[in-house]
């Protein structure tokens, strides 16, 4: 900034407080103030201190007041983020209310998830809690018209996920797949139902939903399904998707073991031509393999992959990959949970010797150790014995040394020929499903806060979950371009030349290890968490100023970027100024 002396033909000369900025190649200039009407001396002071001279607080206090102050950098690095990635044109090719609105609550649901209700308050000019309502447009927006709005991103569904998927899919692209659930506050959406709850609330009606991401892990689509639907049942559905919405002619789908059953290739994979598949088997089909010889478990002493046939997986390739460091770590919390359900066990039975109120019958007693026996999973692994008046018990050593055997064993399941992929790639692509995991994380805990769900109508469910669904995909991208300032590795190639095998435990690669111990990256900024990075920048406040002079205008003031907040700006791409 700097005043500037303009004359003013047989009038006195006007001094206005003014600011140089760039536009493309050209220097502009704006006007922030006129200071004609202050006296010389207010007026040299305020020349000193834009010089750089030191000036009394006092002298400045009573010069400008401070009328509002807006948090404003992470609302421009989000916004920033969406725009340089195009996901505004992706949501509608044109401005529009309805895209505004879709925008903000996609922003605000990054920034600070919390309900539409509490996001409308957010954005007007007297309950705001940031830019985002001004720097969009919308501060006037109400509750009724962010539903309305999210009804006109619900109908664009189809049309957005296609252009995704053309954007990051190609053909031979690997799909990864996966399901999950979320609580539901309420009895009257159609969709929420009792089910198998990952979020351990058993007694609450949930709602399931699968996305679906490249290779990568970028979430490309999402679906919504009743709380009750079986992991299974899905597939179709998304095979459908792939081919017939996305139009892709060669497709890897990666799914977990619960999720690319037999029953499932059989129906839904098999029958489509040029659709692969990876999985793996689960723990029963994997002791067949053992039985039946297929499998040599000595084979593994001295390795740890190696590719197998069996005539019960006709034209499919088996990678059987033993982890000593897993194996271990099963052993251990196998025996943990033994020695856990024996101590509540034996609660049981000297209930049933007590001589004061003994725990009798065979129905009471049954429903006590069932519950013992639900809560630790390790039911198969104990012989109980249950009377009247007495309940035994005690470890079946077969079983155990049975399922000790196979301790760190994983197959992993393909038809993918082997001239395409090598086992090493089989497994490194079946293991990309943490990715999805990760993004599941972050939807439902660390940022974006999927859950609870309060909407009633199942379209307002589905609307919801779709906004997430894009507002981690802008995280996404965001996380991909700050790496070097968050504790994320961004030297994942690295990384991986630490391991021998691709069935070692993941390392981290020696900057992301400098980065943990230290704090501070190697060009010495202090690192950061993704959240604690966007609270950091909303520090970067949008004050709107008054000259205390009388005719003096208004003016808007950011402020000043720390050398880290500019560092993040810089590794968008995108300007705090928007």
């Amino acid at each position: 900034m700097y005043i500037e002396r303009v004359p003013n033909r047989d009038s006195p000369p006007a001094m206005l407080l003014r600011e140089s900025f760039r536009e493309g190649s050209r220097i502009r200039k704006r006007t922030l103030a006129n200071l004609s009407d202050w006296p010389n001396d207010r007026i040299e002071a305020l020349r000193a201190v834009l010089r750089g001279k030191s000036l009394s607080p006092l002298a400045l206090q009573d010069s400008f007041e401070i009328i509002r102050a807006r948090p404003h950098g992470h609302v421009a690095a989000v916004l920033g983020a969406i725009r340089s990635i195009g996901l505004d044109g992706v949501i509608a090719p044109r401005k529009s209310r309805q895209r505004d609105l879709v925008l903000a609550m996609i922003a605000a649901r990054i920034i600070s998830p919390r309900s539409k209700l509490a996001m409308a308050r957010g954005l007007g000019v007297e309950t705001l809690a940031s830019t985002l309502g001004e720097e969009l447009g919308i501060a006037d927006a109400d509750v009724d018209e962010l539903y309305g709005a999210m009804d006109w991103l619900l109908e664009r569904q189809q049309t957005i996920e296609a252009a995704l998927a053309e954007r990051h899919f190609k053909n031979d692209m690997f799909a990864l797949y996966d399901l999950t659930s979320s609580y539901f506050e309420g009895r009257t959406c159609p969709l929420a139902k009792l089910g198998h709850s990952r979020d351990g609330q058993k007694d609450k009606l949930q709602v399931v939903f699968g996305l679906l991401c490249d290779g990568d892990g970028r979430p490309i689509a999402v679906e919504v399904f009743d709380g009750n639907t079986a992991d299974p049942k899905t597939v179709a559905s998304q095979i459908k998707k792939l081919r017939e919405r996305f139009h892709l002619e060669h497709i890897v789908l990666i799914g977990d073991r619960g999720m690319i059953t037999q029953a499932r290739i059989r129906k839904d994979l098999a029958p489509v031509e040029r659709v692969a598949w990876i999985t793996a088997l689960r723990a029963p089909a994997i002791r067949r393999l053992v039985e039946s010889g297929a499998l040599q478990l000595s084979l593994f002493d001295e390795r740890k992959i190696a590719e197998i046939k069996s005539p019960d997986y006709p034209g499919e390739r088996l990678v059987v990959c033993r982890n000593p460091l897993l194996a271990a770590e099963r052993a251990r919390k196998r025996q943990e949970l033994l020695a856990a359900t024996e101590r509540e066990l034996a609660k049981i039975a000297a209930a049933t010797a007590r001589s004061r109120n003994p725990l009798q019958g065979e129905a009471e007693i049954g429903m006590r150790v069932g519950k013992v026996l639900n809560r630790y999973k390790v039911g198969k692994h104990f012989r109980v014995t249950i009377e009247s008046r007495a309940m035994r018990y005690e470890r079946d050593a077969l079983a155990i040394e049975a399922e000790t055997a196979l301790d760190g064993f994983y197959v992993v399941r393909t038809s993918v020929p082997a001239e395409v992929m090598d086992e090493q790639e089989i497994v490194i692509a079946y293991k990309s499903l943490s990715k999805v995991e990760r993004a599941f994380r972050s939807l439902k805990t660390m940022d974006l806060k999927v859950r609870p769900i309060h909407h009633r109508l199942a379209d307002r469910v589905r609307a919801h979950v779709l906004l997430c669904m894009l507002a981690y995909h802008v995280e996404w991208h965001m996380r991909q371009s700050w790496a070097p300032i968050l504790f994320d590795d961004e030297h994942k190639d690295q990384a991986e030349k630490k391991r021998e095998t691709v069935v070692d435990p993941a390392q981290r690669s020696d900057g992301a290890l400098r980065k943990a111990a230290s704090k501070r990256t190697d060009d010495d900024y202090p690192v950061h968490s993704f959240q604690s990075l966007l609270a950091d920048l909303a520090t970067i406040t949008k004050n709107r100023i008054r000259p205390k002079a009388s005719g003096a205008a208004e003016f808007e003031q950011l402020a000043t970027a720390t050398r880290l907040q500019q560092r993040a700006f810089d590794l968008l791409k995108v300007p705090c100024r928007l």
